[in-house]
């Protein structure tokens, strides 16, 4: 079941960020309703209430509107909305004429002309602001002087004087122009945040064509001197069959084995059953990451583990590392090398995981963690992945060290002169416990 949060915490921090800029400024129309429109009920008689109580649901609704549409532009999904903003100019203007107008020549009252103020002072600067979220900086400053100088210019011609004309006009420039540039500053943010969502993921993608570029320089050593081998002999055979030489049957005999080998380490190539080197993949996976913009930390040394591990291991540190890049937003990533008693484990673990983009089950055979677990299991290896501590995702493999026999104790010494206990069949030889092999 999901909690109430979950709606939240399953967005990535490009999304987090965009949906908290959005509901920051669609708050505004609630602020305008609630702080300026449900007063004048109790303010201004029925008649006039209407008049501007209308008018300032219609600003809310419209700022809102031209505020989604300028973070669309912003974000690069919709063309600037130049109409939507000509048009909450023009209510705005409306509107803060009409408050000036009634404060003066009103049906008058201190309630009036409180409530005339509030509305004049919060839907001018919230109105400048809602337009700046969509225009650059410059037409910013151009509008804010604009509605600066309108302001200062119609007190003046409704009949206030000239120091309240002044102290309204400087009260548009001074808390419009803080709320502008909070717009301005919030379109920067986002604007930062999705720059260096596309560079990561820029990284990933050249992190990915790093490792298939990989991958066919490995394909290409396999192949490459075997398939020239075979056009030399085939050109060879071609020459001896056209002097009727016997030797072109044994050059083709030799094309088809090299063929047959060279099918085999395809094969080995693709399914991975080459040997790895668990150092050059831990080294690897760490470039991969850092390159990615994936925080790396690696602990621990595989110099002196027996080939087999390493190759098992090997082949878990490169799913895991193509899981971090392909599932979640991961921020940081520790991967682990240690011998606990006679197993060696290897625990990669990252943050921002989505839990509904990583299955809990392998869903294809020879894939993804169903590959993992064949290959340990073929050194008696196991394997744990899933999801823990909320965002953060741990696979750990577990291989057990090889053992080797030794020489029995009747092989290192003289034989023993005690006679064996009386048994109705012969018992075999004593041996010594196997050695472990140290790391």
């Amino acid at each position: 079941m999901r909690g109430p949060g979950a709606w939240w915490h399953g967005k990535t921090t490009t999304a987090k960020v965009e949906t908290y800029t959005r509901w920051s400024f669609y708050s505004f129309a609630l602020v305008e309703v609630s702080v300026v429109g449900l007063p004048v009920f109790g303010e201004v008689g029925m008649p006039l209430t209407l008049w501007v109580f209308l008018p300032l649901c219609g600003h809310a609704l419209l700022g809102s509107v031209t505020s989604s549409r300028a973070l669309d532009w912003t974000c690069g999904r919709r063309a600037q909305p130049v109409r939507l903003i000509t048009a909450l100019g023009v209510l705005t203007a409306l509107l803060g004429i009409g408050a000036l107008a009634l404060t003066e020549h009103g049906p008058g009252g201190d309630g009036i002309d409180s409530t005339m103020g509030v509305l004049f002072i919060v839907v001018v600067p919230y109105g400048l602001g809602l337009m700046a979220l969509g225009m650059s900086r410059r037409h910013v400053l151009a509008l804010l002087s604009g509605f600066s100088a309108g302001t200062g210019a119609t007190a003046f011609l409704v009949g206030m004087p000239a120091y309240r004309a002044l102290a309204t006009m400087a009260g548009v420039l001074l808390i419009g122009g803080f709320i502008c540039l909070a717009s301005l500053f919030s379109v920067w943010l986002l604007k930062a945040v999705l720059e260096l969502d596309a560079a990561r993921e820029t990284r990933t993608r050249l992190a990915v064509a790093e490792e298939r570029l990989r991958f066919g320089r490995d394909l290409h050593d396999v192949m490459g001197r075997n398939l020239a081998v075979i056009a030399l002999k085939s050109e060879l055979a071609v020459q001896l069959a056209r002097r009727e030489r016997p030797e072109a049957v044994e050059q083709m005999i030799e094309v088809q084995r090299i063929a047959r080998e060279s099918q085999k380490e395809v094969r080995e190539v693709v399914r991975g059953y080459r040997e790895v080197d668990l150092g050059v993949e831990l080294l690897g996976a760490q470039g991969v990451l850092t390159a990615a913009g994936v925080e790396c930390t690696v602990t621990g040394s595989a110099a002196e583990l027996p080939t087999a591990v390493q190759s098992a291991l090997g082949w878990v540190v490169r799913e895991a590392t193509t899981n971090v890049l392909r599932h979640g937003d991961a921020g940081h990533c520790r991967v682990s090398l240690r011998v606990k008693g006679a197993r060696v484990v290897l625990t990669v673990e990252n943050d921002g995981v989505e839990r509904d983009s990583v299955p809990s089950t392998p869903s294809s055979k020879g894939s993804g963690l169903a590959g993992l677990r064949e290959r340990l299991s073929a050194v008696d290896g196991t394997l744990e992945a899933g999801p823990v501590d909320g965002d953060l995702f741990r696979v750990v493999a577990e291989v057990p060290l090889p053992t080797t026999p030794t020489s029995s104790s009747s092989a290192s010494g003289p034989p023993s002169t005690t006679p064996p206990p009386p048994s109705s069949s012969p018992s075999p030889a004593p041996r010594t416990v196997n050695e472990e092999v140290a790391p």
